[in-house]
């Protein structure tokens, strides 16, 4: 029988250290109003994202709630957490008037253009300069992540639609 059909306490030989066990890793910080999933941001993310007084709730790391209809943005597991409203702009893929890319400024409506041309000028060189070295998506994005599968998944959404 294998041993990881069996729970730990059933296998384990009395005075065994329990170090050699592999444990479930649950790692996934999750959002305190919406119970989403978090997004880890790195410092540089927190100190373009989250101004001054604001910024001491955290420590070095923080998470990046992606639920548009939730208003925290970011939170940390000790109960640190910054709503929409505290950051006073636009957040990128939680605000419909912020920009789809935070790097170079594609809007939903630059998109909208491109498919009523029906084109992908502007929707494509996006995606390509987000994944370019001229991308600063860890200050620029509040996730620290490349805007190209949002601004994709966007265009595909509309597209289909037409």
């Amino acid at each position: 029988m294998n041993a990881d059909a069996i729970p730990a306490q059933d296998w384990i030989a009395p005075g065994m250290n329990k170090a050699f066990v592999r444990e479930p890793d649950e790692t996934v910080s999750r959002c305190p109003a919406c119970e989403g999933p978090g997004v880890v941001v790195r410092t540089t993310t927190l100190d373009a994202w989250v101004p001054g007084e604001l910024r001491r709730r955290f420590t070095d790391s923080a998470c990046f709630c992606g639920d548009p209809d939730c208003d925290v943005v970011y939170f940390d597991d000790l109960g640190g957490s910054v709503t929409r409203p505290e950051l006073q702009r636009p957040v990128p893929g939680k605000d419909l008037d912020a920009p789809l890319c935070a790097c170079f400024g594609l809007t939903r409506e630059d998109i909208d253009d491109d498919i009523a041309e029906g084109g992908v000028i502007r929707t494509r060189t996006a995606v390509q300069r987000a994944n370019s070295p001229e991308a600063r998506c860890g200050a620029l994005s509040p996730c620290g992540q490349s805007c190209a599968p949002a601004v994709q998944a966007y265009y595909m959404k509309r597209a289909n639609r037409e």
